[in-house]
């Protein structure tokens, strides 16, 4: 289920993704586009594979430069309209104290949760590629905020020992590349590290809806309450290999964007899926939107997912007033009703 995010309403601080894309600007602008463009070719094979690996994906300084500018940007909008939504369900005054990233690359997160809390914490980012742990440091000393607060640690991804506490555990688009034990282990010793809330983040497809599923389960199992996108911690009312659910952010590309990816329009949407968990309470959405609301004349039809766990359809008309023009400017994965 998929909700259009347009970065320039967005709740989170702009200004961290306007120094992001500043950094990543200047980074890119010595790399010849066609060798961009043949590591971006590969590294799409790969993110739209289904075979595991128990290897890194970036291999060298092209290949983290290549996924800079193909992925970082849509991978900052996903995570950040995630934690976004963690943080609207979340107690007002809840804060994340420390940051564990598990398979960051080159920051994404870092600067997603930078965005949505813009307090200074310590943060580690693990991930067992050097050359984008590298770049990660090099992008994130153009920020005061995370310029010496971040911790770039070299390891390799699955059966780990156990991590060290912290508050908040991102694991945005990891799940994909490791085997069905290690996803089970990753997850499990994130649960493990979070003293306040995990968050899951995979492509929004089905298989990418699955892991999430999965995920899920785990988290739930291990005492988590589910934040978002659920309004609920029960059983998920979408069966996998039926259908999916998933999100979408929009992203604004640089002219740079354009050229190694190879498109003409100013931005795109980036479809993921999600789950953000805590042990602490939570008030999630009273329902969410789960399907591109159809406004015909004189009303609109909402699918909602419910607090009691069903898939229910909604009609708003004029004479609901209020509610009609919020549905009217409600958006695919929004919370239903909006927030007053």
């Amino acid at each position: 289920m998929n909700a259009p995010t347009d970065p320039s309403s967005a709740a989170y601080s702009a200004e961290p993704a306007d120094t992001l894309r500043s950094a990543l600007a200047g980074l890119l602008a010595g790399l010849p586009p066609t060798q961009a463009a043949r590591a971006v070719d590969r590294l799409i094979a790969n993110y739209r594979g289904t075979t595991p690996t128990d290897a890194p994906i970036l291999r060298d300084r092209a290949d983290v430069a290549a996924y800079a500018a193909y992925r970082m940007p849509a991978t900052f909008e996903a995570v950040a309209s995630s934690l976004d939504a963690l943080a609207a369900a979340a107690p007002a005054d809840w804060t994340p104290a420390g940051h564990l990233d598990i398979g960051g690359g080159t920051g994404a997160a870092v600067w997603a949760a930078r965005a949505v809390w813009p307090a200074r914490r310590p943060t580690t980012v693990l991930d067992w590629s050097e050359p984008a742990l590298a770049l990660g440091r090099e992008l994130a000393a153009a920020d005061t905020g995370l310029k010496d607060s971040v911790r770039w640690e070299r390891a390799r991804i699955g059966a780990n020992p156990p991590l060290d506490a912290t508050d908040l555990v991102t694991i945005s688009y990891v799940l994909k590349e490791l085997t069905d034990a290690d996803r089970a282990a990753v997850v499990d010793a994130a649960a493990q590290a979070a003293t306040g809330a995990v968050v899951v983040i995979e492509p929004g497809t089905p298989d990418g809806y699955t892991r999430i599923i999965e995920a899920r389960d785990r988290l739930i199992a291990a005492g988590f309450h589910v934040a978002a996108p659920c309004p609920h911690s029960g059983r998920c009312p979408i069966v996998p290999g039926e259908d999916w659910c998933h999100f979408s952010a929009r992203v604004s590309r640089s002219s740079l964007h354009r050229q190694v990816k190879g498109g003409s329009l100013a931005y795109e949407d980036e479809k993921f899926s999600y789950v953000a968990a805590t042990r602490f309470l939570v008030t999630p959405a009273p329902s969410r939107i789960v399907r591109r609301p159809q406004i015909r004349k004189g009303q609109v039809l909402l699918d909602l997912c419910e607090p009691e766990g069903a898939l229910t359809r909604t009609t708003v008309t004029k004479k609901h007033g209020a509610a009609y023009r919020g549905a009217r400017d409600a958006d695919w994965g929004d919370a239903w009703p909006p927030p007053v």
